[in-house]
């Protein structure tokens, strides 16, 4: 299958773009916002390119906006400096807010360091998300970064190169750690990446909390889960109570089942022809608004919610939700 198929199968299986759908690319220059860039105009979709100057690097920095804004048409954006990467990520994603949908172009190379770093600094395998809830989406997960290179080259594109990337804890995973690994055993990427889609554990704590709940011959036993949230035993069934936060949303329901996330393609209220889409622009929420927009959902993909805005037939006041001012 060639590249831009699978992005594409991967794009629509994780519902991640509308088809033909804008989307802003957050560029660095770097091979795999290149690809990323060049193959989703490719597939049809409205793409715009917005690059971010923390300017850490002197006239490489500004090289790298040079590049962007000519290569990819990109707005460039100045950032303060930051220390650490992860608060450049950040910065990377609230100074792209009121941009719509946007994307990054992160791969499954980026996904296995992900993962090693996680395993090593909290015992966690939790990769990176396919879309966060705040509208970032991540297409290129399923790439492996030599391929994006590959491609690049194969459409005469260029891309810039950041020397300093070595330096980092990505770099010294990427560097070292992944070579001596796949010396130990060539399926050792390849297994890391499968760690990532695993259904993730829960904390330690929480997990021991519920075990001593379930196990407890009392007749009604409750636990605080932390968050606000407690597990409630009786006799032989376990609910949880609490309060959801998405945003500035607080959202609580009796209903069990339930579900809060963003909107995907084609979801529309239970037991009408409504398309979500259509109730939020016709409430007027701001288009880059919409894609972090909570719904409740039931298991099976159900919208019984747009939050705040309308209900399915026969969920009418199943969600109480009150908006925090921010």
């Amino acid at each position: 299958m060639e590249l831009g198929e699978r992005v594409e199968a991967y794009v629509c299986a994780n519902g991640l773009i509308e088809p033909g759908g804008a989307v802003t690319c957050l560029v660095s220059g770097g091979a795999d916002s290149t690809c990323l860039w060049h193959l989703l105009r490719g597939l049809g979709y409205d793409v715009r390119a917005v690059h971010i100057h923390h300017g850490l690097r002197g006239s490489d920095s500004d090289a790298d906006a040079a590049h962007c804004a000519e290569a990819f048409g990109a707005e460039i954006v100045h950032a303060e400096p930051a220390a650490t990467e992860a608060e450049l990520r950040e910065q990377r994603y609230s100074l792209t807010v009121g941009r719509g949908l946007r994307a990054t172009g992160h791969t499954a190379s980026d996904q296995v360091e992900t993962v090693v770093y996680r395993l090593v600094s909290s015992g966690s395998t939790r990769g990176i998300r396919p879309r966060r809830a705040d509208g970032v989406v991540r297409p290129l997960l399923d790439v492996w970064r030599e391929e994006t290179e590959a491609y690049c080259r194969a459409h005469g594109l260029t891309w810039r190169v950041d020397a300093t990337n070595a330096d980092t804890k990505r770099g010294l995973i990427r560097e070292r750690l992944l070579p001596l690994l796949e010396e130990l055993d060539p399926r050792a990427r390849a297994n890391l990446l499968a760690l990532a889609s695993e259904r993730p554990r829960l904390p330690r704590a929480l997990e021991a909390s519920l075990v001593e709940l379930l196990s407890s011959s009392e007749g009604t036993r409750a636990a605080d889960l932390g968050g606000g949230v407690r597990a409630v035993r009786a006799y032989d069934t376990l609910r949880l109570e609490g309060t959801v936060t998405w945003g500035p949303w607080q959202l609580e329901t009796d209903r069990a089942g339930l579900v809060v996330r963003s909107r995907r393609p084609g979801d529309r209220l239970a037991g009408r022809s409504r398309k979500v889409h259509d109730v939020l622009v016709d409430a007027k929420v701001p288009r880059d608004e919409r894609d972090a927009w909570p719904l409740v959902a039931t298991g099976n993909g159900d919208v019984v919610a747009v939050v705040g805005l309308e209900e399915a037939p026969g969920w009418e006041g199943a969600v109480r939700a009150e908006r925090v001012p921010e």
